[in-house]
């Protein structure tokens, strides 16, 4: 078994509202996901974060804190992945996905989180979860 390790960038502005991404490959149905990646060679979950976050939306950002990591197998590999609050520090919005798989960046209410098709569905919880309770 394969393990895929990653890590995901969770910002609250604010207003209260989360940074997330439109993503999908080019045949796939575009969902939507807080900005997260694949951890490279010799980089640590923190560095692999900040990475994902600019070349996913543009944004500079500093880790503030670990929050959870969750891991699941699918198709025989195990995936790992740490989430991290994050601060935008610098930057605008712009996609420079070397991927090429986000196709919009978008502030969303908590409201607009509850409603939309996202592409990890068990982050919905936890993502309202930690926007209701502003620990972000």
């Amino acid at each position: 078994m394969k393990t895929w390790y990653g890590a995901a960038g969770v910002c609250v502005n604010d207003r209260n509202e989360i940074l997330m991404v439109k993503q999908g490959a080019t045949n796939e149905e575009k969902r939507w996901s807080v900005p997260s990646g694949e951890k490279e060679a010799g980089e640590t979950f923190e560095e692999c974060c900040v990475r994902e976050m600019q070349e996913e939306t543009g944004y500079e950002v500093k880790v503030v804190r670990f929050l959870f990591s969750k891991k699941r197998t699918l198709e025989s590999n195990l995936i790992e992945v740490h989430y991290f609050e994050v601060e935008v520090c610098g930057g605008e919005v712009k996609i420079q996905d070397p991927d090429q798989l986000i196709h919009e960046v978008d502030w969303k209410t908590e409201r607009e989180v509850d409603m939309l098709d996202l592409t990890y569905p068990d982050d919905r919880e936890k993502i309202i979860e930690l926007m209701t309770k502003k620990q972000i």
